[in-house]
């Protein structure tokens, strides 16, 4: 796995670029000579996570229309807040 290194005005100016070289590592960006953010590919994030999906992925999932959601109700007695 090698790591690249480019700066913040490389990364703008050729994202493409970037992106191609995460798929052989991470990806280093500077900023004013100093490390400041990693770009990482999806399968090399979701291996250091654990693989744990996050909400965000399991509600934005192609091709699903709907699906039903039933919030688990709660135990406990909640009493209304007083708001005078």
């Amino acid at each position: 796995m090698s790591v690249t290194t480019i700066t913040s005005r490389e990364f703008n100016q050729d994202v493409g670029r970037a992106k191609k070289a995460a798929q052989d590592g991470p990806v280093l960006i500077t900023d004013r000579g100093r490390p400041a953010h990693v770009l990482l590919s999806i399968e090399e994030y979701r291996r250091l996570t654990g693989g744990a999906e996050t909400l965000a992925e399991a509600l934005a999932q192609p091709g699903v229309a709907d699906f039903d959601f039933t919030p688990p109700k709660l135990d406990r007695i909640t009493r209304d807040a007083d708001l005078s």
